[in-house]
């Protein structure tokens, strides 16, 4: 393998299939090559802790990069190796201009090793209900009562769930604010818009540009499918989309492979082993 290449995926829509598992193909695949001298980890949105009950198999070598950027973790382990954090200054903003929270998100905080999820429960919007009953026996889970009990410990990010046109609407007040990162997306498998707050600096791209340098590797190659790898294909060297990714994101890519459910980013890992063989 190419050792001065890092390859980085995305997860939802991109390695994983449309019922969020990995196939067997793509984990033995991955972890053969990976074993050879593959640099490979995968960039998400989701956290550690949602996603090594997905991806625990793949035996990385490197940090997962977790919460668009904002927590590099071992994926064997689960352990924070870093993570960003509000400033009390933003936690306040965030409290203020954030009054609908408490029925439609999440905060998303550090105690320690540990990170949980403080919601209110009770008067939730249909998103955050479905979302609350999908994890509901995710002991990381933390129901609180308040709008102020949701920033408990250290908050490091915060997440919005709610319909396309209210979720724009609460997408339009963050944004406004140059302090931390914002992201306004669909969700992969449900109906719903996401909003998430993220500290200052914490994007899937400056993550990968990051790691590039700490370890050395002279050229990217990523791969996704939806709006928020957008940045991150913009700073890799070459960057590849499934053909089941959104089109504006298939006009920057390097060019399109297969689709999510066809194992495409492992069988293109694979025929990339065999070339840099030749």
């Amino acid at each position: 393998m190419d050792k001065n290449t890092l390859y980085v995926t995305d997860l939802d829509g991109t390695l994983l299939r449309s019922d969020a598992t990995l196939s067997p193909y793509t984990i033995s695949t991955i972890n053969r090559l990976t074993e050879q001298g593959l640099a490979f980890t995968y960039a998400t949105a989701r956290s550690i802790e949602s996603a090594r009950p997905i991806a625990g198999e793949l035996n990385l070598r490197l940090p997962a990069i977790t919460r668009n950027g904002a927590v590099l973790a071992d994926n064997a382990t689960g352990k924070h190796l870093e993570k960003a954090l509000f400033t009390e200054e933003e936690v306040a903003l965030l409290k203020e201009m954030l009054p609908e929270l408490p029925r439609c998100g999440f905060v998303s905080c550090f105690l320690g090793e540990e990170m949980f999820k403080a919601y209110v429960p009770g008067n939730l919007v249909p998103g955050m209900v479905q979302y609350a009953d999908y994890y509901r026996d995710d002991p990381k889970m933390k129901p609180v009562k308040t709008l102020e009990e949701m920033f408990f410990g250290q908050p490091g990010y915060v997440t919005l769930i709610d319909d396309r046109e209210k979720a724009a609407k609460i997408y339009e007040k963050v944004r406004q604010y140059p302090g931390w990162e914002c992201i306004f997306q669909k969700d992969t498998y449900w109906d719903e818009y996401w909003v998430e707050v993220c500290p200052r600096n914490c994007t899937k791209a400056k993550a990968i540009l990051k790691m590039k340098e700490q370890y050395g590797f002279r050229k990217v190659v990523a791969f996704g499918d939806s709006v928020n790898d957008m940045p991150m294909f913009r700073a890799a060297d070459e960057a590849y989309a499934v053909s089941n990714a959104l089109e504006a994101l298939k006009e920057i890519a390097t060019g399109v492979i297969g689709g999510n459910n066809e194992d495409a980013v492992a069988r293109f890992l694979e025929s990339r082993a065999a070339e840099t063989e030749k």
